[in-house]
């Protein structure tokens, strides 16, 4: 492994870290043959450490100065497990030049976008699954990924739409819980309902739709009743959830509130949601 103790930053290497946007880095552009899948940055010990354990291969770490002997176990497990990464040390000033930013919770890395895995393999075995639809704020997907992980949750699905796990904020949001859950994203049209339904109905999943709406009964009456595989579709704030996918799943549930409230932040929904199909 390499650890290169920056003089200035000019080194291509950390074009990664600045110069372009996440968009950018899950394309690919200008990465060279070595990543077609694209790649991602990772913020904080704990986010690196969870993508080191699922597999995912670090194409180089970017630490601060002072955080460096913080942050060298982790650093030597990069260089006994991935000898070819590269380890950037910069001083406080010239890592706030870069990022534009000041990072307080040790190290950024980026790593190769694994491919992801399909349909099947991620259905397979699972007995609980959260559908994402059209969830486009970062923190709310990173604390659904956080909730599905301490609850429970066996994989979860996110439709086309959907903001992208493996982005730094959304992924730092989930303290690295996009690592530990299985996922995939839905290869279907935006409104994938209608043709993606079905297959989990083949492979025995309930599908239920949570979503305001006449004849929707309380989640904890239709747990006990859904049989061995249940999918539970949670939608973005505002809009909620497509009415083609309402009208494709088996049946509608809500939380029941009191106060006449009659919604909650999409995360605090899951949460909610995810205990309750512990059961």
């Amino acid at each position: 492994m390499t650890v290169v103790r920056m003089k200035d930053l000019s080194d291509g290497g950390l074009r990664l870290y600045s110069g372009m946007t996440d968009g950018q880095l899950k394309r690919g552009e200008g990465l060279g043959p070595g990543l077609g899948n694209g790649a991602f940055i990772a913020e904080s010990l704990r986010v690196i450490e969870r993508a080191l354990d699922a597999g995912v291969r670090p194409i180089s770490l970017f630490v601060e100065e002072h955080w460096f002997e913080h942050e060298r176990p982790v650093i030597e497990r990069v260089e006994a497990d991935y000898p070819e990464a590269t380890v950037y040390v910069a001083s406080n000033g010239q890592f706030r030049e870069l990022t534009g930013y000041e990072v307080t919770r040790g190290a950024l890395a980026a790593f190769e976008r694994p491919p992801l895995p399909g349909l099947g393999e991620v259905l397979d075995g699972a007995r609980r699954v959260a559908i994402l639809e059209d969830v486009t704020n970062y923190a709310n997907m990173g604390s659904l990924f956080r909730s599905a992980a301490a609850l429970g949750i066996d994989s979860v699905l996110v439709s086309p739409s959907c903001h992208d796990p493996f982005y730094r904020r959304c992924a730092r949001v989930s303290m690295g819980a996009v690592f530990q859950v299985p996922w995939t994203r839905i290869d279907a049209p935006r409104e994938w309902a209608p043709s993606t339904v079905p297959l989990l109905h083949d492979l025995g999943f309930t599908v239920m739709a949570m979503a305001l709406r006449d004849g929707a009964v309380p989640l904890d009456a239709c747990v006990g009743q859904a049989g061995g595989r249940v999918a539970l579709v949670l939608g973005t704030e505002g809009d909620g959830l497509f009415e083609s996918t309402i009208e494709a799943c088996d049946r509608t549930v809500i939380i029941p509130m009191a106060h006449e409230v009659d919604s909650l932040n999409v995360a605090v929904a899951g949460a909610i949601a995810f205990w309750e199909l512990r059961r």
